[in-house]
């Protein structure tokens, strides 16, 4: 009996949890009808609300505010906006900073979460995995000596937080890992493991030998 409940646990809980989770992504997105006049809105026209109607909306509002700013008036437009942003007090600190992080997170271009790495923490001959943010900047950079890079250790089974580090370059190992493979790895708290990969001769060197504290 026990057994049989723990099966249907098993199968239950992901499929609820992940229901949960689209209900309250859709439900959120939806939000966005409160942008149309009351007559315009699923209520008024058809009598009844339409879950999802407020997420395609979403959709196409960004769709569209994207496929706009790609051209050179679009391009003025959003810079004269962001310089009004910016002119207004507490306003511009919130903007820049968000700005800022979202420019590092979804560029093409960035590094930012591209790479899982293996760090010691929280003491040397622990290990965990960190994602790859960037190089230390700033004053940072005058007090550091060698190459360090950035990097975010998330918690577990909730990856949102964790801890920003600043760590030899030389005392990280890079993985043949994806990053969502790293992210399930860490939010199943190591019990769903990726598939194994056979280190090379270089990679094995590249790990530092454990040591006792």
């Amino acid at each position: 009996m026990r057994k049989y409940f723990i099966t249907g646990l098993l199968i239950l809980v992901p499929l609820a949890i992940t229901l949960w989770v689209l209900n309250l992504v859709i439900s959120t997105m939806d939000q966005s009808l409160l942008l149309l006049p009351e007559r315009w809105r699923p209520q008024a026209m058809f009598g009844f609300n339409i879950p999802g109607f407020g997420t395609i909306l979403t959709l196409m509002i960004v769709f569209l505010t994207g496929l706009l700013t790609r051209n050179f008036i679009g391009k003025q437009v959003v810079h004269a906006w962001e310089m009004l942003l910016r002119r207004i007090p507490i306003v511009s600190s919130i903007y820049s900073s968000v700005k800022q992080v979202s420019d590092t997170l979804f560029s093409s271009s960035g590094n930012a979460f591209r790479k899982a790495v293996l760090v010691q923490y929280p003491r040397e001959g622990s290990w965990t995995i960190a994602f790859l943010t960037g190089v230390p900047g700033g004053d940072v950079r005058n007090h550091l000596v060698g190459d360090y890079i950035s990097v975010y250790v998330p918690t577990t089974p909730n990856p949102t937080s964790g801890f920003f580090l600043m760590v030899p370059k030389a005392d990280t190992v890079e993985l043949d890992m994806t990053v969502d493979e790293a992210l399930k790895y860490i939010v199943s708290m190591g019990v769903v493991s990726p598939e194994y990969v056979v280190a090379t001769g270089s990679n094995l060197k590249a790990i530092p030998p454990q040591t006792g504290t």
